[in-house]
């Protein structure tokens, strides 16, 4: 039960690996698309803008929990480092508490503003409400929650394979017996 929990937790790490990393590669496309449309062709598009903002916003909240399950969001260490090994471990209950409660915060209040924006439309894409703009915001402090839950009751995962990419050398290196 303990793997198959993990394991779906792997999957849900690759899902915001390649959602962060989607939305930087589009980003990437979109905004020299709309600095060559603006300086070169002389027409300023009125969609690469707010495209791009939307899909930083992705990549920001959505990549924000993959950091965090592997261990790569900021922390200042050198207090905690120099604790004695009981307070090093009140510190980190006390980080992963505050942490669930920043995401609750942010699944609470973040829901209540896409829902309550449902029915507005940005000027530059009619087509877009507001709403789902702001989806980004819920849906990657759930799914930090999700890690910080995991943290709590399985301990760090940022040495698991999947986190490290090693997976992809594990799978593919020799073994003793078969070299």
């Amino acid at each position: 039960m303990h793997e198959t929990i993990l394991k779906t937790l792997d999957g849900v790490y690759l899902f915001c690996i390649w959602a962060a990393g989607i939305a930087i590669f589009f980003m990437s496309i979109i905004i020299p698309i709309g600095v060559f449309a603006r300086y070169v062709l002389g027409t300023g598009a009125q969609w690469p803008e707010p495209i791009a903002i939307l899909l930083m916003v992705i990549f920001t909240f959505i990549g924000a929990a993959a950091a965090y399950r592997a261990g790569g969001h900021i922390a200042v260490a050198m207090l905690t480092d120099r604790l004695p090994t009981t307070l090093q471990k009140i510190c980190t209950v006390m980080v992963d508490l505050a942490m669930g409660m920043v995401c609750v915060f942010g699944v609470q209040y973040g829901t209540q503003l896409s829902v309550g924006t449902m029915g507005q439309t940005l000027a530059e894409l009619p087509w877009l409400p507001v709403g789902v703009t702001y989806l980004p915001l819920p849906l990657g402090a759930l799914l930090t929650l999700v890690f910080v839950v995991e943290k709590v009751a399985l301990g760090s995962q940022h040495e698991r394979a999947v986190v490290r990419f090693d997976h992809l050398l594990e799978e593919t290196a020799p073994t003793a017996a078969g070299v």
